[in-house]
């Protein structure tokens, strides 16, 4: 239970609602429990009256009116209460949530490359899910019912102790039988767990790249896969549900007996003439209201065990370690700017501020693996001044995307330095860090929504006259207004309404929009034919003017341009100079000049690449 209370601390916010789902629970009990005193008094007043003792009949007319105003008081007791638990359960669900979602967007890169994206968001789903639909249910439902319980145990003990021992007896016996399931019956929904996150998992997956699954005809092996997850799920809810039924017989017959004996204790002592037909019936309500609660232990062993497994998964991401990053306020900003905010923009002109004579970008002994693999770059070193081009590159799996990760902080270097106008990028905030690159990567990674909202995704506050003027630099404004809606229009979920080409230069336009200092264009071009590379790259030109830049493309043509090129070969730094110096030195430049020339060249071109 531990997990359920940090659950409910992470939102204490909501203490207003708990405190009215307790109150509104110890009236409910309080209005439950006047009922059976007042059948009492009534069966007291029939039995005067059949008997010729007493009783009258205003007398038993008051005591039903009595007993409608006790029922309809407990009735809007018991809704304002499951009220106040059903606003406690939507919100506590809202609040998980966005923690969740908080905490992953935390969390560094190598979290990410480890899960599958689909095992994510089941597990949001799940545990949420199980966790505050029991407290839900334990709120307006059980929370009452436990406090009636108490209350009717100390009303019990002062008619007979015996009765009062004897169902007090229930709890214990009914929690050591539940204790002797629970150890194994949470290992096995663990195990389901597993299953239905890899099922939730796959099935993600699948449905986000559904053209490939059909072109590879792949449907009903993807089915078998999903299908056999099931599987598994139902053969361990076979054991499961086997194992713990067994022991709810077993629980149910303890309990059987126990109130055996109560009630033979009732009807005798009751015969004896020690109690009245009254007390005997309110003594049987009193312990059919203290048995409810042992009626519904399965049901709500069952649920908090789902809850307790849920809330253990959820505070397991919760307790993941975060990104490491400086605070703002720490001295991590960079030099010469204040500290930016997340979502903050950063003017290009006053975001570095390079002194003379020193490199905007400089790697000293990088080295860097993926988890524990081997190192991917050893001992890199090389440095970048402001404004000036350089071009990346190296043999196909070289590392294309590692040393644009590095740059923007999304994973830590394992030895030596990588420094961003002379400050170690350890000692920056890392959305400081990010605000100073644009970045186009070969997959455009759009979202779902209109292209406005995609040109926008760096610069939020951006008017539209910035967003057409950077939409037009990156020969996209064309095609925009010929699509229906026009910047306003849907592109689907990773813009699949567009073409790659189009989605491309949605791409260059929201870099162009960001016009952050420091540019890393990973094969920007690579999805245009021709004509649309000679666009773009007027766009790119005037992107790059006055920009630090890093280029990783396999088009050699791409690369022409630049003021310097690094070659690396198996991680590390091979060869620096100008295009014309490396043209003739014999190295991996020169030799992708020569392949380039010849239609074999061509064919081996495809085990180069520019590594990123």
């Amino acid at each position: 239970m531990r997990s359920l209370s940090r659950i409910l601390a992470l939102a204490s916010q909501l203490w207003p609602l708990y405190v009215a789902v307790v109150t509104g629970a110890v009236l409910n009990a309080a209005t439950g429990l006047g009922v059976p005193f007042v059948i009492k008094a009534a069966t007291d007043e029939v039995v005067a009256a059949l008997t010729g003792t007493g009783g009258s009949v205003t007398t038993v007319v008051w005591l039903a009116v009595g007993l409608l105003g006790l029922d309809i008081a407990h009735t809007v007791i018991g809704n304002l209460g499951g009220y106040a638990g059903d606003l406690m359960a939507v919100r506590l669900r809202s609040i998980l949530s966005r923690r969740y979602f908080e905490k992953l967007l935390r969390l560094p890169q190598d979290y990410f490359d480890n899960q599958l994206t689909g095992t994510i968001i089941s597990r949001l789903q799940r545990s949420i899910t199980e966790t505050t639909t029991f407290l839900n249910s334990f709120a307006n439902n059980f929370l009452p019912l436990l406090i009636t319980v108490g209350a009717a145990l100390v009303i019990i003990a002062s008619y007979s102790p015996w009765l009062a021992l004897l169902l007090v007896a229930i709890y214990p016996v009914f929690t050591w039988l539940t204790m002797l399931t629970s150890r194994r019956w949470q290992v096995l929904e663990g195990q389901k767990n597993t299953a239905f996150d890899i099922a939730g998992g796959r099935f993600a997956e699948v449905v986000g790249q559904i053209r490939v699954v059909k072109s590879f005809g792949s449907q009903q092996r993807e089915l078998d896969h999903f299908t056999g997850q099931y599987d598994t799920t139902v053969a361990i809810t076979r054991v499961q549900s086997a194992f713990w039924h067994r022991m709810d017989v077993l629980r149910g017959i303890a309990l059987n007996v126990i109130f055996f004996g109560i009630y033979v204790i009732i009807f005798t002592t009751t015969v004896q003439g020690a109690f009245t037909i009254g007390v005997m019936v309110l003594l049987i309500q009193l312990v059919t209201m203290a048995r409810a609660p042992v009626t519904m232990m399965s049901y709500l062993v069952d649920s908090a065990q789902r809850a307790i497994t849920g809330s253990t998964d959820y505070l397991a991401v919760m307790d993941e370690v975060e990104e490491p990053s400086p605070p703002a306020d720490a001295g991590g900003s960079v030099p010469g700017q204040a500290a930016v905010p997340a979502q903050a923009t950063v003017p290009a002109q006053a975001a570095v501020r390079a002194q003379a004579g020193q490199p905007l970008l400089e790697f000293r002994q990088a080295s860097f693996g993926y988890g524990t693999g081997e190192d991917v770059l050893r001992e890199v070193s090389f440095t970048v001044a402001r404004g000036e081009r350089v071009a990346l590159v190296g043999e196909s799996g070289g590392g294309k995307t590692t040393l644009t990760s590095l740059l923007l902080g999304l994973y830590p270097l394992r030895a030596g330095t990588l420094l961003v106008d002379g400050r170690d990028i350890a000692d920056l905030p890392v959305e400081s860090l990010r605000s100073l690159v644009g970045i186009v990567f070969q997959d455009p990674s759009l979202f779902s929504g209109t292209i406005r909202e995609n040109l926008a995704y760096g610069r939020p506050d951006a008017g539209e006259a910035e967003i057409i003027d950077a939409a037009r630099r990156a020969h996209a404004h064309g095609f925009i207004i010929g699509l229906p809606g026009g910047y306003d229009a849907e592109i689907g979920e990773r813009g699949v309404k567009l073409s790659g080409g189009q989605k491309q230069r949605i791409a260059i336009a929201r870099a162009l929009l960001k016009d952050a200092p420091i540019l890393v264009l990973d094969e920007a071009t690579s999805s245009l034919d021709s004509k649309a590379e000679r666009l773009v790259q007027e766009g790119l030109d005037e992107l790059m003017s006055d920009r630090t830049t890093l280029i990783i493309a396999h088009r050699l043509a791409t690369i022409a341009g630049v003021d310097r090129i690094v070659t690396l070969a198996d991680g590390r730094v091979d060869e620096i100079g100008t295009p014309a110096e490396l043209a003739t030195t014999g190295g991996i430049y020169a030799e992708l000049l020569a392949l380039q020339g010849s239609r074999a060249g061509r064919k081996s071109l495809r085990r180069f690449e520019i590594v990123g």
